[in-house]
């Protein structure tokens, strides 16, 4: 049985290693080919002087050598941190300085973009570059190595010493750092154990009932937990998993027959534009899944119109506990709204402030107690004592108290047990499936030095989830047009975090009782304008 997250792939390997395991573009590696490649960027980045939880960084889009250079980071003892690769270079070189990366694994075109941030990021030794070409010269006392020369030095390292020693590990020990916005503005790394991603994989794929025979589509960030379960989960089960970086809509169901997708994950606003398409009268799918999100009871019923013979799981999860429940397929019909129940090997209870156990249908904060809560957040003790709690005794005579997550997210419980969302407890914005900081994009439009006030908000939008507004005031002096503001929010911000609405006001923003702006009346006028303004997918009003 696993204990590592690595030893998923190794382990099919032995058993079946001709099996499909990753596929990228129509080249597919069996569980062997894999496995060797996994243990070949494992040896090599030991050999580079990986220490015992150093941290590993791959900035790449979706593609082989981005999975193999995170398991091999856990094979060596390693931590991967999987970053975004819609993330700007500031916003990367924050992450890289956050979590003392030493080795970051990107292309030579993202490089580029990247090398005058990395000044900042005193730790970083080692760059590992893919593509065909030879290294750049090395700045600064940083070595630039080719993909294909390290896996060759990997290669080579087995070949004469048949088993380099690699640092102790167990179950316990970091395996990934995962960046997710925070409240206060800088993302925040939770810290994810072997223990936390090898219970997660595990019970996804006992509900969702995956095989060998399996074939799931990777379309979502592997940064993104949701993401990375799509990988974990396949390989749980010695299914093969399959990288797409896609375009158009379209490309994901012509991707969906071409390579038999058996498995499908989105997020809400995927599942809406998805929703609206034609799919072929029949599909290879045997389910689809939803969380980041709740998903709407009409783009609930379009799909099940367009794919009758495929289940439809809605599930919830936070990246501080990976997946916490699941909707079983046959409950759709009775509880479209629902959430569901614990996944397998979790509990998800419902609490007042006090810590007490919440009366059926009072809402209450979704708390979530297991072997998936995560190791906490990064290098930040505030904000992990913030989220990251002591429960009441679970049973008298314990004396070490049990840390679960306290999740912020208001929930419900009907008299059988099934979970309701209710709403979030702080100002994060849940839009495409990201949560995004208000903070970080009030911080990009102070840095512009064109407002004197700034406020994002999140406010309904019937594709996005939530549609980031922005409301500001001119600096002194300075005639501010939406365009130029605009314009510098997209030299430091990607995509999913541009505004949708610009609101430029010429009046102070108002304030609340205790001094602060107002964001609930804000939030409050700006809904009830959008309210009387289509606005379509991708429109700025």
């Amino acid at each position: 049985m696993a204990t590592l997250i690595h030893d998923f792939i190794f382990e099919t390997a032995r058993q079946a290693p001709a099996a499909p395991a990753l596929s990228y573009q129509g080249v597919t590696l069996a569980y062997g080919e894999l496995a060797q490649s996994v243990r070949d960027c494992a040896d090599a980045l030991l050999q580079l002087g990986l220490q015992r939880a150093g941290r590993v960084a791959v900035y790449l889009e979706k593609r082989h050598e981005n999975v193999i250079a995170m398991f091999g980071a856990a094979a060596a003892g390693g931590v991967f941190v999987p970053v975004n690769p819609l993330l700007k270079p500031e916003q990367v070189a924050y992450i890289l300085k956050d979590c003392g990366v030493s080795v970051l694994v990107t292309s030579r075109e993202r490089l580029a973009q990247l090398a005058p941030a990395l000044a900042g990021c005193p730790r970083l030794r080692t760059i590992i570059v893919t593509g065909e070409r030879g290294p750049d010269a090395a700045p600064g006392g940083v070595q630039i190595l080719s993909w294909s020369s390290v896996l060759a030095l990997g290669a080579d390292l087995a070949a004469k010493f048949h088993d380099t020693i690699k640092h102790a590990m167990i179950d316990k020990d970091m395996a990934a750092i995962l960046y997710t916005s925070g409240s206060t503005g800088r993302p925040k790394g939770v810290v994810l154990s072997h223990r936390n991603m090898v219970a997660g994989a595990a019970s996804v794929s006992c509900y969702l009932r995956n095989t060998p025979q399996d074939r799931l589509l990777c379309v979502l960030p592997l940064s993104f937990d949701y993401g990375l379960s799509q990988l974990t989960t396949a390989f749980a089960s010695g299914a093969c998993a399959v990288l797409i970086n896609y375009l158009l809509l379209r490309d994901i169901i012509e991707a969906v027959e071409q390579e038999a997708i058996t498995g499908l994950a989105a997020v809400p606003p995927l599942w809406i534009q998805l929703s609206q398409l034609s799919w072929p009268l029949s599909t290879p799918l045997r389910y689809i899944t939803n969380s980041g999100g709740v998903m709407q009871p009409g783009t609930v019923d379009k799909l099940r119109a367009q794919l009758p013979h495929t289940q439809i799981f809605l599930m919830y999860g936070l990246t501080e506990a990976f997946r916490s429940t699941y909707l079983p397929p046959e409950q759709l019909a009775t509880r479209p709204d629902s959430i569901g129940k614990a996944i397998p090997n979790a509990e998800v209870l419902v609490l007042r402030p006090d810590g007490s156990v919440c009366d059926d249908e009072e809402p209450g904060e979704l708390v979530h107690r297991g072997a998936l809560v995560a190791l906490g957040y990064w290098n930040d003790a505030a904000r992990t004592a913030e989220r990251f709690k002591p429960l009441p005794p679970q049973a008298d005579g314990l004396v070490l108290p049990e840390l679960a997550v306290w999740s912020g997210d208001t929930v419900r419980r009907d008299a059988d047990g099934y979970l309701y969302f209710v709403g979030r407890n702080d100002e994060m914005i849940k839009t495409s499936g990201y949560r995004v900081s208000p903070a970080e994009i009030e911080e990009v439009a102070y840095a512009s030095a064109l407002v004197a006030e700034a406020v994002a908000l999140g406010v309904p939008h019937p594709l996005l989830g939530a549609a980031i507004a922005l409301l500001v005031t001119p600096a002194p002096g300075v005639e501010l047009g939406r365009e130029a503001l605009l314009s510098a929010c997209r030299q430091r911000l990607p995509a999913y975090m541009m505004p949708l609405w610009v609101d430029i006001r010429s009046e102070a923003l108002p304030r609340n009782p205790n001094g602060k702006i107002d964001r609930a009346l804000l939030a409050r006028e700006i809904a009830e304008v959008l309210a009387t303004i289509p606005v379509n997918a991708g429109e700025r009003p």
